[in-house]
């Protein structure tokens, strides 16, 4: 059967957005590619927006899906027990919690990083009895209700009630060596400050959508200190920062600190299966049975998944060691870039493999990603201007692809940058012509 490419434009939403960057129709996707319709291969930089971290159909990890349903095994039970969730909650408690001495119950909330969001804030104020919740400037939580509440770009939180929130400065957002964590026990100490004492405190330590901007070890050290001092449940949104994109599974393992709540979904679906997933401090874990609910709770397909990623990746420190190399190939390059067109770089900034590239103007950055997508590379942009250049590779990319990826991207980067130096050279000659 025969359909015409206009059925998108025709019968699908205003509201799509990705398309919109990279116009073409895909059809398969293998690792680190995606196929186009006509098998045009596409280097994929993008990775599901954080859902994909360790690729495309990873082999060993399809199969078991595969093997799971030609068995027949559940895939849709509610919250109903099932051999799928058993075998995944016991995985993640051996090779995640366990090694961390960490002792979180698990919720499985409905399967959107917003879901979960939406959950653990019901969860820190019906603990606690307070109202308000700290965000941050440039945080970005969610597209549903409370989560759009808690997110900072004006043009996503659209009408939505702004009760219960209090939205403060992120780490550096008013220069490095402000001390923000002074000014936030101010404002809980200060009767007249106007800021009631919180329920919860939420953020990113990396902010993905808000620019790549990272927390210091030492601001995120100060937060903790702060929520204990004033009896506020620290909720660490991991949604797009966690599952190994830093090169540590939590994003928060780099401060050496625990949060009382922590949101998990993209990644931890596997290969990208819906799943969300509230790690909840047992102490907290007073929902009542149907509290908190939702039909979709438990995803078999990603239990099956995400199971199999864990042993694959996480049985031992392997993998780890195998990223924190890794990550130095991401690192030298941007380097090198920042080094040869310094005038338009701000800087280069990320952990791990969630690195970011500010240029001063965001039509660079826009350009860079139009001409990576003619260059069949599919790069995106992020931060409040779209500023800046967003890489989240998959996790497992071999270290030859890597590096000839990181390459093939710092030569568009140049290139853009100097047609950009060349229209400014004929601009300001034509000026002074004037």
């Amino acid at each position: 059967m025969m359909i015409n490419e206009d059925v998108f434009e025709l019968y699908e939403s205003q509201a799509r957005t990705y398309c919109r960057s990279f116009p073409a129709t895909f059809d398969v996707a293998q690792g680190c590619y995606l196929y186009d319709s006509d098998g045009v291969e596409y280097l994929d930089m993008l990775s599901g927006a954080g859902a994909l971290n360790y690729g495309h159909n990873q082999a060993e990890i399809k199969n078991t899906v595969i093997e799971y349903m030609q068995k027949n095994g559940v895939l849709m039970s509610l919250d109903l027990h099932t051999e799928a969730k058993k075998h995944f909650i016991a995985s993640f408690r051996k090779h995640i919690l366990e090694p961390r001495n960490l002792t979180y119950k698990l919720q499985f909330t409905s399967p959107t990083g917003t879901s979960v969001v939406e959950s653990a804030v019901k969860l820190a104020r019906k603990v606690t009895g307070r109202n308000n919740v700290i965000c941050f400037t440039n945080g970005f939580h969610g597209m549903s209700g409370t989560s759009l509440s808690l997110t900072g770009n004006r043009s996503k939180r659209q009408a939505v009630s702004q009760g219960g929130v209090t939205r403060l400065p992120y780490h550096g957002y008013l220069g490095q060596d402000y001390d923000s964590i002074a000014f936030y026990r101010k404002l809980f100490t200060d009767s007249s400050s106007g800021v009631d004492l919180p329920a919860a405190i939420i953020l990113e330590t990396i902010q993905g959508e808000g620019g790549v901007n990272v927390a210091s070890v030492e601001w995120l050290q100060g937060i903790r200190r702060l929520a204990d001092d004033f009896g506020i449940k620290l909720i660490i949104d991991d949604i797009q920062a966690g599952v190994g994109r830093t090169g540590k599974f939590f994003s928060f393992e780099h401060a050496n600190i625990e949060p009382d709540l922590v949101c998990l979904s993209k990644s931890i679906g596997g290969i990208g299966f819906p799943m969300a997933l509230l790690l909840i401090k047992p102490d907290m874990d007073i929902w009542a049975p149907g509290e908190d609910n939702g039909t979709f709770r438990g995803n078999n397909l990603a239990f099956v998944a995400s199971t199999k990623m864990l042993e694959l990746f996480w049985q031992d420190k392997t993998f780890e060691q195998e990223l924190h190399d890794k990550e130095a190939i991401i690192c030298n390059a941007l380097d090198k870039v920042v080094i040869s067109c310094g005038e338009y770089i701000k800087e280069s900034r990320g952990r791990g493999f969630f690195q970011g590239l500010e240029f001063y103007d965001e039509t660079i950055a826009v350009a860079v990603t139009q001409q990576c997508f003619e260059n069949k590379i599919i790069i995106e942009t992020c931060g409040e201007r779209d500023q800046v250049l967003k890489f989240m590779p998959a996790l497992n990319i071999p270290s030859e692809l890597l590096r000839d990826s990181m390459e093939r991207i710092c030569n568009i980067i140049v290139s853009v940058c100097e047609d950009f130096r060349s229209c400014a050279i004929e601009n300001s000659m034509i000026s002074e012509g004037a």
